[in-house]
């Protein structure tokens, strides 16, 4: 391991130290740690996005579409200098900016308040389109979906433009943790496939898994990343 690695891994390690922090919906713990390690990999290693330039116009863009229990998003802010790390005990008081859902106007690097499920990917399609008419073709526009989430009729036709438009600075992360109601004929990627879209199924907790899934070259298309994990027991995600 490299010293540069060695700090990567420091850093990783102290996401589930910072989410012990806040408490008051353990109902989403799965959910929150669920996403963990996708979204460690994207702000360590994939995403250009800077807590001193989250205004500038050629940043990438994330958005949280599986908006529940955003405990490990605001923990990876945290480490990644976007919020001050003790600000984390008071998420969901009265008077905190931290809500049970992130707000685009009170946290800083947030680009869209999280509500109701399956409104990401369709805002996802919007940003890439106002992006491509700005004349902006390098930012990426990343959206983290949960399985769950690909019931909403919104995604599926999201899904359909955006493949048919070949949105290549868009990227769906599909964090799998077998929690849809109806699943997927096929599999999930499938169903990306069959509207256009380049397709890689990863292991959502292997960071390298990840990082090659997010980072290979997808020319002309969309990217859809089906990260599959398993919820960590309840003693793991205390």
């Amino acid at each position: 391991m490299t010293a540069i690695d060695a700090v990567a891994a420091t850093g990783y390690d102290r996401l589930r130290p910072l989410m012990s922090r806040m408490t008051g919906d353990e109902k989403h713990d799965n959910a929150a740690t669920s996403t963990m390690d996708v979204l460690w990999v994207l702000y360590d290693r994939v995403l250009r996005a800077h807590p001193d330039r989250t205004d500038d116009p050629e940043r990438d863009r994330f958005l949280l579409s599986k908006g529940h229990g955003p405990m490990a998003y605001y923990a990876v802010l945290a480490e990644k200098g976007f919020l001050d790390p003790d600000e984390l005990g008071s998420w969901a008081e009265f008077e905190s900016r931290l809500g049970l859902h992130p707000d685009r106007v009170l946290v800083p690097g947030v680009e869209i308040g999280s509500g109701s499920l399956g409104h990401g990917l369709p805002l996802g399609v919007g940003v890439v389109r106002g992006l491509r008419a700005r004349g902006r073709t390098r930012p990426r526009a990343v959206v983290l979906l949960g399985d769950a989430e690909l019931d909403e009729g919104s995604n599926h036709e999201a899904i359909a433009v955006a493949g048919r438009w070949g949105l290549e600075q868009l990227t769906a992360v599909v964090v799998d943790n077998s929690s849809s109601t109806h699943g997927w004929p096929g599999g999930i990627a499938d169903r990306f496939a069959r509207e256009g879209w380049a397709t890689r199924t990863a292991d959502g907790r292997d960071h390298e898994d990840l990082h090659r899934a997010l980072t290979e070259a997808h020319p002309d298309r969309p990217l859809a990343v089906v990260a599959v994990v398993e919820p960590y027991d309840q003693e793991e995600a205390a």
